[in-house]
């Protein structure tokens, strides 16, 4: 059985507080349909179990896009940056990402007290958001060598399926992303590794460590919101899970 927060152990012995926090936490995105007294009650939730203040869990609105938020004091739901990583030195400050098949990844440097966090589908991956979130934390007294990464519960291979189209431009970025593809049933079509993907653009960056995504989204449903699953089942709505990170 999948724990209600699902936590890296690569993260162990270093000086932060984190989770991959389940469904069991409700939804926590901003832009849905849910009750946004529901949405507060469980974003608080949330940071009191990470011991911060309910306004200093923050999150960004998020685009799919490279684009990375240095974080320095909290912001308001309505001011948070159209970004899709936040990175900060800041004690008390969370860093959230909401995802629903999209891969979450938390980062920390213990030695400079920096963290990251970071919300990887395929276009932000493609395009640099993972690149550019060490790029960030660099500025902030980092060094990619010391940063410990996790990836969270994402959707797998095995439940993602992508049209002919698709695998262009990963091959175009390297012939040896071919991969991460397989062929799916329908002709023409192929089954696509994100979580292998995002962990191959880590692993590239020469970080300390890269914990791999421990569960896909799209199966459980008891355990995990997803946006493909809702696509399939024409749910009117699908809510999103929240990974966070804060400096202990």
């Amino acid at each position: 059985m999948i724990p209600e927060i699902l936590r890296s152990d690569n993260f162990d012995a270093l000086p932060v507080r984190h989770g991959f926090f389940t469904r069991a936490w409700g939804n926590c995105g901003l832009a849905s349909a849910y009750d946004p007294t529901e949405i507060a009650e469980n974003r608080e939730r949330v940071a009191d179990h990470l011991k911060v203040r309910p306004a200093h869990l923050l999150t960004c609105y998020q685009i799919h896009s490279p684009d990375v938020a240095t974080v320095t004091a909290p912001w308001k739901p309505e001011d948070r940056p159209r970004a899709d990583a936040l990175v900060t030195k800041e004690p008390g400050i969370a860093l959230g990402i909401l995802t629903a098949d999209c891969a979450p990844v938390l980062l920390v440097d213990p030695e400079a007290g920096v963290i990251g966090a970071a919300h990887a589908g395929w276009r932000g991956a493609l395009t640099g958001i993972l690149t550019n979130t060490v790029v960030e934390m660099e500025k902030l007294g980092a060094a990619a060598r010391s940063i410990h990464a996790a990836i969270g519960p994402c959707i797998w291979q095995n439940s993602y399926e992508v049209g002919p189209e698709f695998p262009a431009p990963f091959l175009a970025e390297n012939p040896a992303n071919e991969r991460l593809f397989r062929p799916a049933f329908r002709s023409g079509h192929y089954m696509f590794d994100l979580p292998g993907y995002v962990t191959a653009k880590l692993l590239t960056l020469g970080l300390a460590s890269v914990s791999p995504s421990p569960a896909d989204t799209l199966p459980d449903e008891a355990c995990f919101f997803s946006y493909r699953r809702a696509c399939l089942t024409a749910e009117d709505r699908a809510g999103s899970l929240i990974s966070a990170i804060v400096l202990a």
